[in-house]
């Protein structure tokens, strides 16, 4: 990169397009991860915008349980993992970074990070398999809405839920990401 003639230009660093030409998702998936970007179709009582249908490949186990997770601006939920369930996110308003990291000692993709940057104008269902550390912060202004649809439903007794929280000297040597 060309670096201009002003003050600072050794910490400039170039823009990155998470998108081809295309459409297609420039970042190599992590494995078991999926992402199935959805439309909101407007019509002239409002917009429609499907979360999950038993005939795409994205839900292939039963919907079991389904609950609705709000996060304030700026505000950060992160890292969780389940060793057993498998989370099914949709964002239904706001405008949320979900980071998914893989530490699977076993993975192909072990240290790979993904991305995704979703709100009702730019709506999809990200699949996260057991294992994988993931959470969000809302990056827009106004409270967001998240739906989950886990393949397992909560066990109140033992929930399948391990934190590790995002601002503890552990999570910065354990996931290489900075909200």
């Amino acid at each position: 990169m060309d670096r201009p003639d002003v003050i600072g230009s050794e910490w400039l660093v170039a823009k990155h397009s998470q998108v081809t030409a295309t459409g297609a998702w420039r970042t190599e998936p992590i494995a078991g991860v999926r992402f199935r970007p959805t439309r909101p179709v407007p019509h002239e009582d409002g917009v429609v915008t499907e979360i999950a249908r038993s005939d795409w490949p994205e839900i292939d186990h039963d919907i079991v349980h389904v609950h609705v997770t709000t996060t304030q601006p700026g505000r950060v939920r992160a890292w969780g993992l389940h060793q057993r369930s498998t989370d099914r996110l949709v964002v239904m308003k706001g405008l949320v970074s979900i980071v998914v990291f893989d530490g699977r000692n076993d993975s192909p993709t072990k240290g790979s990070l993904n991305e995704f940057k979703l709100s009702e104008r730019n709506p999809g269902i990200i699949v996260v398999p057991p294992n994988l550390f993931h959470g969000w912060k809302n990056i827009g202004t106004d409270e967001a809405y998240i739906i989950n649809m886990p393949t397992s439903p909560y066990d109140y007794e033992h929930p399948d839920a391990l934190d590790l929280p995002y601002d503890s000297a552990a999570a910065s040597s354990v996931v290489p990401w900075r909200w």
